[in-house]
């Protein structure tokens, strides 16, 4: 049942496991790396309308694609509808295939300025942000929530039926509040309640970190896809493993340590072939953490890496690591 595609406006997708856009992780290097791992479809790093106006370098820097990620829809974020809509003009000229909206960031600095999350507290300018961008896009636009801004203010299905009318093509629901950051239990049954409210996709998402939570999600909210995100931190087999096993029920067989490690050296050589080497040494210290996490000694490693200033330096130390792990099995 969850092994064909699914279709999002005019936009045919290979499969239903979609890594979610995470600033600091779903980087043109991983979601090139995700790619080659069955991920049906991946997001940007979101990128501010406002500055892509702009002509922000470092915008620009976000934006960068390659043939190699696959199919990629850029996530934006701002609240002023004009700026969205102009931003969407301008990304018309991009490679990417879906405009995404981002109402469900729940960081401070991006929901004090009234973008993000916050935009949830206010449903009529929902609806005039998501007709703007619409009316200037060619790609279907979509837009990723939460379940409210609170307990008390929970308005996940409202907004997706403002959304659906607006034009978005696609919702994707974090099952958690803005109060509620990343803790506690997402709820999937705000999910559920969600795709009964609208007739447009539902793209599940929250608490997904094996292949049997991808199908529990599904079968529990009837949600058309899931998007992976802290689960997929440093863990890039995630997808082939949730496709993997929705086609045939098998689990997965667990990765090795050694395995975990090669993958490390293998995207930090890939960020600094796209970023440079020291940039891509310490965007990628705290993502080497996680490829380590839980094995013997990770503290004692992931401590020394973040004092490494060269790459060679960094690869010496994974591969005495691995050789350390290897010896003492």
């Amino acid at each position: 049942m969850y092994d064909d595609g699914i279709k999002i406006g005019d936009v045919m997708l290979k499969n239903r496991v979609f890594l979610a856009p995470m600033a600091g992780f779903s980087d043109q290097a991983y979601r090139m790396i995700v790619n080659h791992m069955d991920c049906g479809f991946k997001y940007t790093e979101m990128v501010s309308a406002k500055t892509l106006i702009y002509d922000s370098q470092h915008t620009k820097d976000l934006l960068r694609y390659s043939t190699d990620e696959g199919k990629v829809a850029v996530q934006i974020f701002g609240h002023e509808p004009d700026i969205m809509a102009g931003a969407a003009r301008i990304l018309n000229d991009y490679p990417f295939c879906i405009i995404d909206i981002n109402m469900g960031c729940p960081v401070k600095k991006i929901v004090a300025n009234g973008d993000g999350s916050a935009l949830m507290n206010d449903p009529v300018l929902v609806g005039k942000v998501i007709s703007a961008v619409a009316g200037a896009s060619k790609m279907p636009v979509t837009v990723k929530i939460r379940t409210g801004w609170d307990k008390q203010h929970v308005n996940a299905a409202e907004i997706a039926h403002i959304a659906e009318e607006s034009g978005a093509k696609a919702v994707s629901v974090h099952g958690r509040t803005r109060q509620q950051f990343y803790t506690g239990r997402a709820d999937w049954t705000i999910i559920k309640q969600v795709k009964q409210a609208v007739n447009i996709p539902i793209i599940g998402n929250g608490d997904i970190f094996e292949a049997e939570d991808a199908e529990e999600m599904m079968e529990f909210t009837g949600c058309d896809a899931v998007m992976i995100g802290r689960g997929a931190i440093g863990n890039p087999w995630i997808f082939r493993s949730i496709n993997e096993y929705l086609k045939t029920g098998m689990k997965p067989v667990p990765l090795t340590a050694e395995e975990k490690i090669d993958m490390a050296i293998s995207h930090l050589k890939l960020e600094a072939s796209l970023k440079g080497e020291m940039r891509a040494i310490r965007e990628m210290r705290k993502v080497v953490g996680y490829y380590i996490k839980g094995m013997n000694g990770s503290k004692a490693v992931r401590n020394e890496i973040n004092r490494i200033e060269s790459m060679d330096g960094v690869i010496e130390k994974l591969s005495d690591y691995k050789l350390q792990i290897g010896n003492s099995k």
